[in-house]
């Protein structure tokens, strides 16, 4: 019989088996012996046993939030000390955070930090628990990478000179296989639509810059000999502090964004002359449409490409060659319950989970470690998982 969790060993609540939780479900009932996955149907669960390493066990219970009922169900299941993980939608996000801190539990999610979820902060720290969030792919390794690049920047004596700086960081789910639309959705396209419409703040030409349309801000980025197109994605200008370059007098650039296969820009004009005008309802039937014409088919490949790369530049010399230049790369490809977006998101969400079970994270409301032996630590536990970092002039083994 696989080892039960003990006062010393907390349980694992996984809440949401959908696509991009597999993997990461696996990993920790492989390494942990035992997960208990909430969801509101068991096949996406019961499927994953079948890769389970004995005695590694996978507990599948429903839990529908909107259900008074069924919340008690899952809060008499929770002990102090235990670990919720949210991969509902994100809006579920904070109602799952208040029910872990009730119970005294810890709480792990991929999204994005909100402000309502922050202001959680003094009851988490009070109750010495801790809320963990952006720690999936984009955001979540995206941080870890970025981390660790500031950190050699400022060991090679780069940082506090008055050097040019410019930083990038861009993302993206890609098809393995190239068509003319230049995309595949894995799910509902809504969420790509309406992102698109969302304008973004980025820092070009040493000045804060706004983008109101994606579309009109594209440009291109070549990595290891192939090209790709970005665009800047939401409010990029927090994060300038949060990675440490807010006393660099000398950035001039700044973003981060999204990133897609060459021809993507053309390829999506009349997408984008739609969104253009359309409210929620055309919205939806764009979205409909473009979800009939263009899906992954069972089992094709999906492929995650992720950069982040900093360089310097000597403005004092007038010197055009860089004075430093670092850069920390992925490029995975995956299917199935395996595909690689779904690798890491779900795997970088494991690893927070087992950081939290040894106790090595701070308590409180809180983003992906800043520290960097604890995110390189995080690197090694997605290498052993097949997620490969590719550096630039930058050491990932110190």
């Amino acid at each position: 019989m696989p080892s039960q969790p003990t006062a010393q060993q907390p349980a694992i609540h996984w809440i949401g088996a959908g696509l991009s939780s597999g993997p990461g479900i696996v990993a920790l009932a492989n390494k942990w012996r035992q997960v208990t996955v909430w969801d509101m149907t068991s096949e996406r669960a019961d499927s994953l046993r079948q890769h389970l390493q004995p005695p590694a066990e996978i507990s599948v219970r429903r839990l529908d939030l909107n259900d008074e009922t069924s919340r008690a169900a899952f809060c008499a299941a929770l002990k102090p000390g235990d670990i919720i993980v949210s991969m509902l939608p994100a809006s579920f996000h904070v109602q799952v955070a208040r029910l872990a801190l009730a119970e005294n539990c810890h709480m792990v999610t991929s999204s994005y930090l909100s402000d309502e979820m922050t202001a959680l902060d003094d009851e988490a720290r009070q109750k010495g628990l801790s809320v963990v969030n952006e720690v999936g792919l984009d955001p979540g390794i995206d941080h870890l990478l970025t981390h660790i690049l500031v950190d050699a920047a400022r060991r090679a004596g780069i940082l506090g000179q008055g050097h040019t700086l410019d930083f990038i960081s861009y993302c993206g789910g890609v098809p393995v296989e190239k068509t003319p639309f230049t995309y595949k959705f894995s799910w509902t396209p809504l969420g790509v639509l309406t992102a698109l419409k969302n304008p973004a703040l980025m820092i070009r030409d040493g000045r804060q810059h706004a983008v109101e349309r994606a579309w009109n801000e594209v440009d291109r980025l070549a990595i290891e000999g192939e090209e790709f197109e970005v665009y800047p994605n939401r409010n990029s200008l927090p994060y300038i502090a949060e990675y440490g370059l807010d006393g660099e007098s000398g950035l001039r650039t700044f973003v981060r964004g999204t990133l897609r296969l060459s021809g993507w820009k053309d390829a999506w004009k009349d997408i984008f002359s739609t969104i253009e005008k359309a409210d929620m309802a055309e919205l939806k039937s764009l979205s409909d449409r473009l979800w009939r014409e263009h899906p992954y088919a069972a089992g094709e490949k999906d492929r995650v490409v992720l950069h982040v790369a900093l360089t310097a530049t000597d403005k004092t010399t007038g010197d055009a060659a860089p004075k430093w230049h670092g850069a920390l790369s992925l490029d995975q490809t995956g299917s199935g319950w395996r595909s690689a977006m779904a690798r890491c998101v779900s795997l970088t969400v494991a690893e927070a989970v087992g950081a939290l079970r040894q106790g090595r994270l701070k308590t409180g409301v809180q983003t992906a470690p800043h520290d960097i032996a604890e995110a390189k630590s995080w690197l090694r536990g997605l290498k052993r998982n097949g997620i490969e970092i590719k550096t630039t002039n930058v050491d990932l083994e110190s």
